[in-house]
Order: structure tokens, then C-alpha cells, then sequence
């Protein structure tokens, strides 16, 4: 390789690290834009009560993400709520309970409650077969979102279904 291959190399490999750069710093821009203009939209979240019946059903999974209801793929990145962890779901008289790893705990008071369902997918996360556990509810601010969760063990799906009948009826 001659001396003026090398240089021309060298300046096509700086222009696509510089290029690769831009771009990661666009999309980052992007989802903090993103962020704030969904924070003002969602408002605060509920907080935990100090006192909570006991667990009805408790399921051990991954908190998925929340979407702008119904917009199964408009993932929410406002705060903590964009990023997927370890969680565990339990269902108690006065609402449902997402506690998640690193994140501040989901409180969803059982009035806030619109529906509880199974969907194939949510915010990029496909499922195949089963699904996840998608939970719609409104926010004080008057916002409705979806909240996913995959169960571990996918056939305590049925239990969420049944409780969220007994809870409608």
C-alpha cells in the first residue's frame, strides 16, 4: 500500500467515525426531546400507598416499557419508565403493584385500572405465542398508557384475566 492509499484511508475512516458520532449524538438528542415533551403529557405518577392489602396474585417477569395508549410502539422515555428490568407484578385490593430493579416502583390505583389484556407485542418487544400482560390505565393527568410486563411463567396470564373480570363485575 502506497503512501497516498494510506492517507486516503485514513481520512475515509476519520469521516465515518465522525459521521457514526453525529448520528449517535442526533438520536440521543432525540430521546431526551422525546422524553420532556412526554413529561409534560404524563404529569407525576401515583404514589405507593403506605398501607396495601395482601397480594392476590403475585408474577415474577420483565417490565417491558409503557407506550402512549393506544400506540403499542410509541414507547414512553419520560423518567425511569423507557428503560426494561427485572420486575415483579402483584395484584392487590387497592391496585397493582410493578416493582422493577434500579427503577422506582409502578403504582396503579385499581380506579385508574381500563383494562388488562394479552398482546403479542408492546414498544418493541415481541413475544411469540403467549405474549405479554398489557395493562391500560389513566393517569392523573388524564393521559392513558399501556404498561407491558412478560411473565416468567406465561399461563399466570389467565389469573390477571380472571381478576381483572371479577374486578369489572
Amino acid at each position: 500500500m502506497n503512501s497516498a492509499t494510506l492517507v486516503a484511508s485514513l481520512i475515509v475512516a476519520a469521516l465515518v467515525a465522525v459521521l457514526i458520532t453525529l448520528v449517535i449524538q442526533l438520536m440521543m438528542r432525540g430521546w431526551r426531546r422525546r422524553g420532556e415533551r412526554q413529561a409534560e403529557i404524563i404529569g407525576a405518577l401515583p404514589d405507593v400507598p403506605d398501607e396495601l392489602g395482601s397480594a392476590m396474585i403475585t408474577t415474577r417477569g420483565v417490565y417491558c416499557g409503557c407506550t402512549m395508549a393506544p400506540n403499542w410502539n410509541e414507547r414512553i422515555t419520560a423518567g425511569d419508565l423507557g428503560y426494561r428490568s427485572k420486575a415483579v407484578l402483584s395484584r392487590h385490593p387497592e391496585g397493582i403493584l410493578l416493582q422493577r430493579i434500579r427503577a422506582r416502583p409502578i403504582w396503579i390505583p385499581q380506579d385508574s385500572v381500563t383494562a388488562v389484556r394479552i398482546e403479542r407485542g408492546i414498544a418493541g418487544k415481541v413475544a411469540t405465542r403467549v405474549g405479554v400482560l398489557a395493562i391500560r390505565w389513566r393517569l392523573p393527568s388524564g393521559a392513558e398508557i399501556d404498561t407491558g410486563f412478560r411473565a416468567s411463567n406465561r399461563s399466570e396470564y389467565d389469573r390477571w384475566l380472571e381478576a381483572e373480570q371479577e374486578g369489572a363485575a
